[in-house]
């Protein structure tokens, strides 16, 4: 049958050359930021062994797969902006990465306004065939208003922002997945729509799969109406808690708990000390850019203060946090192998299915992680870790109420 395949192929579960260590059907997930924008992954002026170009990424693609890595992200920028000088645009850049690689899963960054979800969903089941399935989505409800205004397109509140979002993700799977798609929505009309060829699918796969983030209420209830994965910033122990817990409530009541995952922001320092890993991060944020973080902070406050509960992304942020600009450092996955081991899977016992990592260094450290903490992970998960959230806390909760990332163990 046209548009569908019976080859239960990628997702880093067959052909696996990394000798099993994806094999087990209930592991937490890795994936990392693609580097697809000037400036690394923090606002710093610290040097960092991070390139943009696409000759780089492929490197870093290749060795994430190889080690382990199971998704890359794929981020959008239009313009430049707080260290981001040149931007390549994500979905042909993901492409590209796709041809080049033969496991990873390349998640594209898309933005509802400048993107229709007609082309978007054409580009998308075209890549997903060339690719044999290895494309998915992160649907961006926008940030950056400049962004918008600069090339024409209307810059909505934020809870219209998350409306145009939702209608957006509704369109994309209905063109996907139904034979001719009809649509009668405020931002998006629909009539009798045949996409050809639909994208791949095969069993608990209907379609390429959709994340999408945010902090705010209008964020969640996207989460848990249309998204396959609710993409989170950095947080505390009981933010956390307190995010997945309320998304899952959202999802029971529309009958979707079970088909809403969970991902997470999580800037990643691995070091042979703790002492080591710290002083690396004092490092990045003492010399941090300053009037580009304030200027980030400026924009990304605002938007997070017309939320409905004022709590956006980023809206209880310090200067510190935004210096890596998902709240990375609040994960705290700073210090030995083994502390950072131990933390992940914490986050696993949160219910955090897909772990999204950044680094300082690329060009070393993704290959570092994937010889040194993924392994451990997985040694860690088949002795039964990672499923008693009780105990996890009991092990390493601490380090996520008792101190600053930038604080050493009294």
């Amino acid at each position: 049958m046209a548009g569908t395949t019976s080859i239960p192929i990628l997702n880093g579960h067959s052909d696996d050359t990394t000798g099993g260590i994806n094999s087990d059907p209930g592991r937490i997930k890795f994936a990392y930021w693609v580097p697809n924008v000037s400036g690394g992954l923090v606002i710093s002026k610290i040097p960092q062994r991070t390139n943009w170009d696409l000759a780089s990424n492929v490197k870093y693609a290749q060795t994430a797969e190889q080690v382990g890595f199971e998704y890359a992200l794929s981020q959008i920028r239009f313009m430049a902006g707080y260290g981001a000088e040149h931007q390549h645009e994500p979905v042909s850049f993901s492409q590209a990465i796709l041809h080049q690689t033969q496991k990873l899963i390349l998640i594209a960054a898309l933005l509802p306004g400048p993107w229709n979800p007609a082309v978007a969903a054409k580009q998308i089941a075209s890549i997903d065939h060339y690719s044999q399935g290895r494309i998915a989505v992160n649907i961006v409800s926008g940030w950056f208003k400049t962004e918008f205004t600069s090339i024409g397109q209307w810059w909505l509140d934020h809870a219209e922002r998350y409306r145009r979002s939702r209608e957006f993700i509704e369109c994309l799977k209905g063109i996907w997945t139904q034979e001719k798609f009809t649509f009668k929505g405020d931002f998006y009309q629909f009539h009798d729509y045949p996409l050809s060829p639909k994208p791949l699918k095969w069993d608990n796969r209907p379609h390429p799969e959709i994340f999408q983030g945010g902090n705010s209420i209008d964020a969640r209830e996207n989460a848990a109406t249309v998204s396959d994965y609710y993409f989170m910033n950095g947080n505390t122990l009981e933010g956390f808690q307190t995010q997945i817990a309320d998304v899952k409530e959202r999802a029971r009541r529309e009958g979707r708990e079970a088909e809403v995952k969970f991902a997470l922001n999580g800037f990643v320092i691995v070091r042979d000390t703790e002492e080591e890993a710290i002083r690396v991060l004092q490092e990045i944020q003492g010399k941090a850019d300053p009037e580009a973080v304030e200027a980030f902070r400026k924009e990304v406050q605002n938007a997070g203060a017309s939320t409905a509960n004022k709590q956006g992304m980023w809206a209880n942020s310090k200067f510190e946090d935004l210096v890596q600009y998902n709240d990375g450092f609040k994960t705290k996955l700073i210090g030995t192998k083994e502390q950072v081991a131990d933390r992940i899977l914490l986050l696993k016992s949160l219910g955090v299915n897909v772990l999204l990592t950044a680094f300082l260094h690329y060009d070393e450290e993704i290959e570092r992680f994937g010889k040194e903490v993924i392994p451990l992970v997985r040694k860690l998960e088949s002795e039964g870790r990672g499923k008693d959230q009780e105990d996890e806390i009991k092990r390493t909760g601490d380090v996520y109420k008792a101190r600053e990332p930038n604080e050493t163990k009294k």
